[in-house]
């Protein structure tokens, strides 16, 4: 038979119909190609660490790059280990080595959640990029919660009540994904909303995946975990990405408690037959990383203090220029509302948020990345920005030259991140 005569979409998962690459690698390498052609490109797209990976954590890496053995499916037990403490120690939990599950970023645990778990995804919108994805590839029953700017962007009770409300199956185990500080919204959810909240998800029989990824990267230090009020529904995402820079590393690690361990077994059966287990040498260097100590904590502060300075900078300006954003609360992130501008946008001949990003790159070489992207409608103005197109390493060298406890010099951003300042500025400039 020629091959031409052949319709390969035929023999194609249909659950794929429509799925394209990652919206957040798609903008990144798209930006490359626009440097390579030596345009110049204000990378806002790619939610990447900019800081390096601390020294003591890149040492013990060093030290165990001879480290060749498999490992146990589930994590080594040392790491297992640590990051249970490292729960216990940061979030009040009591989490131990039996309910941790070590995987190759915490992106494939939640696919392997998703897999396992024959239940309803509840995801609140907008949400990262690869959640409804990861569902619509297994073939889940999806429920979208949507939030506005409004409401910061984050679930609220009063939007968990009115979702419950409208449940067909009102007690149907289901699980919901929470992520917060968030990504793309750089916000969080308050302590009082995070006690209401539990409190519904354990009176309608809903589990939670609380994926605190950028936990550690809240601005003050002050994330608290769901899980401190639902301790027998929460499981727990963290790893290695966000605050240790290490997202090329590629581990992830899921906190489970107790009662919930028969979907942790599950979860490691399938990573028997798939991934195996995470690369040795990895696995050994992040148990410093999350035992912690002095010089961690110090690169945590001072993370913390150029992402916050840079990203209220940004916001404030934003915001004067009549794009609206709140400012952030943890990560590196603004979640970018252009509703003010929709009669200009639209006299431009732009219909969607997709449409509106490609044409400020093309015109600014401000790479941004569309609303829909993170499940906003199509016609609704909004963009994400990551706030860190500068060098971590020697932004991060010149914050230790200051007081850890003291703010930054007003002239810091200015010196050390003026990329940031001047790609707001161009993206200020073609909406005025």
């Amino acid at each position: 038979m020629a091959s031409s005569s052949i319709n390969y979409n035929e023999f194609i998962n249909p659950n794929l119909n429509g799925l394209e690459q990652s919206d957040t690698l798609a903008i990144n390498e798209r930006s490359k190609q626009l440097i390579a052609k030596g345009k110049t490109v204000y990378r806002f797209g790619l939610g990447q660490s900019p800081f390096p990976v601390p020294n003591c954590v890149v040492e013990a890496l060093r030290q165990n790059a001879a480290q060749k053995d498999y490992l146990p499916v589930k994590g080594l037990l040392q790491l297992r280990e640590a990051v249970a403490e490292f729960h216990r120690k940061k979030d009040g939990i009591a989490a131990t080595a039996d309910n941790v599950i070590i995987g190759p970023g915490s992106k494939e645990l939640v696919f392997l959640l998703q897999l396992v778990f024959k239940s309803e995804i509840i995801i609140v919108s907008p949400c990262w990029v690869s959640y409804i994805p990861q569902a619509k590839i297994i073939g889940k029953k999806i429920s979208i919660i949507r939030s506005t700017y409004e409401d910061y962007w984050q679930i609220t009770p009063k939007l968990f009540r009115d979702f419950l409300k409208k449940r067909t199956k009102k007690n149907a185990l289901a699980l919901m994904i929470l992520n917060y500080p968030g990504n793309p919204d750089g916000g969080s959810i308050s302590e009082e909303y995070l006690k209401e909240i539990a409190a519904l998800a354990k009176e309608n029989n809903i589990y939670i995946l609380s994926d605190e990824i950028y936990g550690q990267m809240h601005h003050t230090g002050n994330h608290i975990s769901i899980a401190k009020y639902y301790p027998e529904g929460t499981i727990i995402s963290s790893g290695l990405s966000k605050w240790c820079g290490a997202g090329g590393w590629r581990l992830g690690t899921f906190t489970f408690p107790k009662n919930l361990n028969w979907i942790l077994e599950k979860m490691a059966i399938v990573a028997s037959e798939t991934y195996t287990s995470v690369s040795s040498p990895i696995q050994y260097a992040a148990i410093q990383a999350f035992k912690g100590g002095t010089e961690i904590e110090e690169y945590l502060w001072h993370s913390r203090k150029i992402l916050s300075k840079i990203g209220n900078e940004c916001a404030e300006k934003l915001n004067d220029a009549g794009i609206r954003t709140h400012a952030p609360v943890g990560g590196f992130y603004l979640f970018l509302d252009f509703s003010n501008f929709t009669d200009k946008i639209h006299s431009k001949g732009i219909k969607t948020s997709k449409e509106l990003c490609n044409t400020i790159l093309n015109d600014t070489g401000v790479a941004i990345l569309q609303g829909s992207s993170f499940n906003c409608k199509e016609d609704l103005f909004t963009a994400r920005i990551a706030y860190i197109d500068f060098d971590g390493a020697r932004v991060l060298a010149a914050a230790k030259t200051f007081p850890i406890h003291e703010p930054l010099p007003a002239s810091f951003t200015k010196t050390y991140c003026s990329k940031v300042l001047e790609g707001i500025d161009q993206l200020i400039k073609w909406f005025n």
